[in-house]
């Protein structure tokens, strides 16, 4: 008898990304925002933020809200000699700021 290994992890897939989403759903807090856009420079890099709100912010005022927990679902982390925004590793592609629309 052999597994179905393909399935298996299919069906493991499905049930961590539905865990996910509702865990990430309950973490906005009071006060935080999610970010629903980004804008790149020509570059490719992402150089402002727009959040759920309408507000958009440059990157180091995204930053410091980030920093001050403003910001729903990004971590701020020191990498190449400065601060860099990412989204939180919690297993959603929909939220990943590299999957976000543009404005």
């Amino acid at each position: 008898m052999s597994k179905d290994f393909e399935q298996i992890f299919e069906n493991y897939r499905k049930q961590t990304d539905n865990e996910a989403a509702m865990e990430t759903d309950l973490q906005v807090k009071p006060g935080q925002e999610q970010i629903v856009a980004v804008r790149r420079n020509d570059d490719g890099d992402i150089i402002a933020f727009k959040t759920e709100s309408g507000r958009e912010l440059d990157y180091v005022t995204a930053l410091d809200e980030a920093k001050a927990g403003k910001l729903a679902h990004v971590d701020v982390f020191h990498k190449y000699g400065r601060d860099i925004i990412r989204s939180e590793p919690d297993g959603l592609k929909e939220n990943n700021l590299d999957n976000l629309d543009s404005f």
